[in-house]
């Protein structure tokens, strides 16, 4: 087989599509209502804040670096949004954007800037800042829930493209939450893909010694990184309100471990240099659909979580292999090259 197809059917996206497509045949046996349009539209809608959230994972990721304080970043972009709106500002919805994504990349570049400085582990400081995000958040809101949400913000949930009615009268389609998740993805691919600064996160991650040894500022590096992750995070939180129409200042905690092995499955490496857009989707609609055939087949969703924890354990095996035997090809090559 030529030698090219080898090298794309060993792609983790063709593994993952490949599970994907298996996956959902089998469920369609048990589940007849699993392929329909109305179930898939409504998974797509379910998975598309956990899909937002896993680009600003991908980017921090592939950088080698690690963030589990988006989700609280999110939250406390949420709440301080809607107050804002509600009581000072005359708002829409793009304002309401903005406003989130200012909110998010402050509190991404205060951890980057943390990491930056203090050279302490990612994980160390994102779980410090996470507490201190929630615990800010809970001392000066008392924990209050916001039922009032300006009526714009739910018109992106509510907008569908290739709308359709149900047996029951309810309408269904793709919703403008889904879209704008694909949206972002294309704009975080087109990025990462095709410009200086996204490929210079590809060598940060690979090598960040050679990466400032060629003249990357890695404290700038470090702030954008951060950055963009906390602006998608902001996103995401305009995103969900958009969804559920109120402000619960717990309301998505739980969603970090789906989010960061959504992108580990989807072909990120946890040590960086490596992972893309359309594997991350994937990872997020593998586990979508799993915890959608879960429900239908009616089995506990705790298995799901059996799934996730696997799956996390699995990916970071499947890597460590993956580094060493491309160790291992380095020394033979080096080998090699004294011999001759």
């Amino acid at each position: 087989m030529n030698r090219r197809i080898m090298d794309i059917l060993k792609k983790r996206e063709v593994l993952l599509l490949a599970i994907i497509v298996v996956l959902s045949l089998l469920v369609q046996v048990r589940a007849p209502s699993f392929l329909t349009y109305e179930n898939l539209a409504n998974v797509l809608k379910a998975c598309s804040i956990v899909g937002i959230f896993s680009l600003g994972v991908l980017v921090i990721t592939i950088s080698g670096g690690f963030d589990v304080s988006f989700v609280a970043i999110a939250q406390v972009s949420e709440y301080l949004v809607v107050w804002l709106l509600l009581r000072y500002v005359h708002g829409n919805l793009l304002v309401a954007f903005l406003m989130a994504i200012l909110v998010g990349t402050l509190m991404g570049l205060f951890n980057g800037f943390l990491i930056d400085h203090f050279k302490m582990p990612a994980i160390i400081i994102t779980i410090s800042t996470q507490n201190l995000f929630y615990g800010i958040m809970y001392v000066v809101t008392k924990g209050r829930l916001l039922y009032e949400v300006p009526d714009y913000l739910g018109k992106m949930s509510n907008m569908k493209i290739f709308a359709a009615t149900a047996k029951n009268g309810a309408a269904y389609g793709i919703s403008g939450v889904t879209i704008l998740w694909f949206a972002l993805a294309l704009a975080v691919a087109f990025f990462l893909r095709y410009t200086m600064k996204g490929r210079s996160i590809y060598l940060i991650g690979g090598n960040a010694t050679a990466a400032e040894r060629i003249g990357i500022n890695m404290t700038h590096s470090t702030l954008m990184i951060y950055g963009i992750g906390g602006g998608i995070a902001g996103i995401a939180a305009i995103a969900h309100i958009s969804v559920i129409m109120t402000v619960i200042p717990n309301s998505i905690v739980g969603t970090e471990m789906d989010t960061i092995a959504a992108v580990v499955l989807g072909g990120a490496s946890i040590t960086g240099g490596t992972g893309s857009v359309f594997g991350t989707i994937l990872g997020v609609l593998l586990f979508a659909l799993i915890n959608n055939s879960l429900t239908l087949l009616q089995i506990s969703s705790s298995w799901y979580n059996v799934f996730i924890g696997g799956v996390i354990l699995l990916s970071i095996f499947v890597n460590a292999l993956q580094e060493r035997r491309h160790l291992r090809q380095k020394v033979r090559v080096k080998v090699e090259m004294q011999e001759v």
